[in-house]
């Protein structure tokens, strides 16, 4: 850009351009902020993603063998390992139940606290907001009268030439 200050005037043409290069780059560099912002709010709804995943899985493929382990662990150390009866395995099952739950429920809540942190570009949104409010009070370029249309004759003869 040259400086306006240095004796020389510059041509229409020229800051038709040159507005027309400032205004590209300013397009371009709002969606370049946009797509850093939105990547990083991709991540953390990666990671939420993630953590309600495990949290599924957890709870899907282990309930069968952990509950087992579990229930059968309440029983003998309630006693029932030697003869002396211990709860009775419904119980044991029960609890082992309540902690498989309690174990997706904290995987949830890591997911659900991921996912809240998730927010909209606003550094993006304010530049276009702040954009679209300059263009609007801008003029537009008057634009000279169409030329009517050459009739099919001529423009046949034209193109075969």
């Amino acid at each position: 850009m040259s400086d306006p200050f240095d004796g020389t005037e510059r041509s229409l043409g020229q800051l038709v351009a040159s507005a027309t290069a400032e205004m590209s780059a300013l397009v371009h560099d709002e969606i370049a902020l946009a797509k850093a912002e939105i990547r990083q709010d991709v991540k953390r709804g990666a990671i939420g993603s993630a953590a309600g995943t495990a949290a599924a899985v957890v709870l899907l493929f282990s309930l069968p063998m952990l509950s087992f382990a579990l229930a059968y662990a309440i029983n003998t150390w309630t006693g029932g390992h030697n003869g002396n009866g211990g709860w009775n395995l419904v119980w044991c099952f029960l609890l082992s139940f309540a902690f498989n739950v309690l174990v997706a429920a904290l995987l949830g809540l890591i997911a659900y606290s991921k996912f809240k942190k998730l927010k909209p570009p606003e550094k993006s949104i304010a530049s276009a907001k702040q954009t679209a409010a300059i263009m609007q009070n801008a003029k537009p370029h008057p634009r000279p009268a169409q030329q009517p249309a050459l009739d099919k004759a001529s423009a046949v003869a034209r193109s075969s030439v």
